[in-house]
């Protein structure tokens, strides 16, 4: 038995046809059929049987389909480990992430990541979280960074990283004159805040202000950090965002933590459950698992 066997073996079970299998395989039937005829000679029985519309399995030929489908699993990944041992790994991450803190985790994983495999190419997405989740979800990305809340179902997560959020406020408004880099929720009562465009970070947000019996007047949600900072800048309101916004922000803007409560934006490093990562992927993947126990 050779591994060719295996190959046309599959070909004529997924087809259901020696012709259509044939068509595949870019060989002329007759030697495909001998090919099969060889293979129940060895095994010493049939693993066809001849029906009006094609060909089905036989019981033997069902059982010999688990065998052979694992048989060419792993011929397939030996030939690819193999090759990437004297070519190096290659390929293209799919990558996909959040505003925030979250580009600056990728830069320094890609960073690394390339310095290991020079062959792998990137294709990186930015969106808010419940974007990313869903590209994850249909297989456009491998791998993502997102903050909770988010439905972990289907989803395969890692907390990486926290960070406080903050009050981006105006240089003329009056809350800025205060003293201290710390702000209390109390005292956005009655301000116009700008704060991210998902539905449940909303509601985290009317959380915090609730049990001081305050309902916030959130008057702008928006999907980008630049833009909230551009309307802060031109004084139309406060915005609330990750502590890392701090980084994008120049004159005419000043930042306070927000306290009482403290709160903390959370970063989670996200894959499918449901579905195997490539093999550039699951390389990646275990380099930033790694990192995060180190």
């Amino acid at each position: 038995m050779e591994l060719r066997h295996i190959r046309y073996f599959i070909t004529v079970a997924q087809e259901g046809s020696f012709t259509k299998a044939a068509e595949k395989l870019c060989i002329a039937q007759p030697p495909l059929s001998r090919q099969i005829r060889d293979l129940e000679e060895e095994l010493g029985t049939e693993l066809f049987t001849r029906k009006a519309r094609g060909l089905a399995l036989t019981e033997a030929g069902e059982r010999f389909m688990q065998y052979a489908s694992r048989i060419r699993q792993l011929a397939d990944q030996s030939f690819e480990d193999i090759r990437e041992m004297s070519e190096g790994l290659s390929g293209t991450l799919y990558l996909a992430t959040i505003e925030g803190y979250a580009p600056s985790l990728f830069a320094e994983w890609i960073a690394d990541f390339q310095k290991k495999y020079p062959l792998v190419g990137y294709e990186l997405w930015n969106g808010n979280t419940d974007d990313v989740v869903k590209r994850i979800q249909s297989g456009l990305s491998d791998i993502a960074v997102i903050t909770a809340p988010y439905d972990e179902e289907g989803l395969d997560g890692r907390l990486i990283y926290k960070e406080p959020w903050v009050a981006m406020i105006p240089a003329d408004h009056p809350l800025a004159q205060l003293t201290g880099d710390e702000i209390s929720v109390r005292a956005l009562d009655e301000c116009e805040l700008i704060i991210p465009s998902r539905q449940s970070r909303r509601q985290e947000i009317e959380n915090w202000f609730h049990p001081y019996g305050i309902e916030p007047r959130i008057f702008c949600r928006i999907a980008h950090l630049l833009n909230a900072y551009e309307l802060t800048a031109n004084g139309v309101g406060i915005a609330i965002y990750p502590a890392s916004a701090a980084r994008y922000v120049r004159d005419g803007v000043v930042i306070k933590r927000i306290t009482e409560p403290e709160v903390y934006a959370e970063y989670v490093l996200v894959r499918s459950a449901d579905r195997q990562l490539t093999k550039v992927a699951d390389e990646f993947w275990n380099m930033v698992d790694d990192m995060l126990h180190s």
